[in-house]
């Protein structure tokens, strides 16, 4: 049985990991998709392709849920299109490298339900930590770890 060629799709607007996916990708010979709501410069290549879709809410998660094969890897930090990626019987990764699984993505739901909850009544202010070095090198890790899963399970 042939498998169609394992592609990355980038939820772009605010990824802060690109140019390491690029890497990743060029390494392993992948497609990726750049999807954001507005230009973006990327690295010439017949590999890696810009997809601007329209402004709004989940219009980057819909067209990359829409696209997403069994196998193919997003990146996003959106719990919802983790989901999806998941039910797509995708490979779903942060820009820090926490991988998103089957069983994991129930308490990542739960999590953001009740985040939103508390950052509407107050009780919580702030984003989360400011990304950093040792975030790019799990992401790295966790990136290259995922593809090389889906390769050997490809054979």
């Amino acid at each position: 049985m042939t498998h169609k060629p394992i592609e990355i799709f980038i939820d772009a607007d605010a990824c802060p990991v690109k140019d390491e996916i690029y890497k990743v990708a060029q390494r392993y010979g992948l497609k990726t998709w750049v999807v954001s709501n507005a230009f973006m410069m990327i690295p010439k290549s017949p590999m890696i392709a810009r997809v601007i879709v329209d402004a709004g809410p989940d219009v980057a998660d819909d067209w990359i849920a829409e696209h997403v094969a069994p196998g193919d890897v997003v990146v996003t930090n959106d719990i919802p299109l983790a989901e999806r990626v998941l039910q797509a019987h995708g490979h779903a990764v942060t820009p820090n490298g926490k991988p998103f699984t089957a069983d994991s993505i129930g308490q990542a739901i739960a999590n953001r339900a009740l985040m939103e909850q508390l950052r509407s009544t107050g009780d919580i202010l702030g984003g989360p930590k400011p990304f950093d070095r040792n975030d790019r090198s799990r992401f790295l890790q966790a990136l290259d770890e995922i593809i090389q899963k889906e390769r050997r399970k490809r054979g």
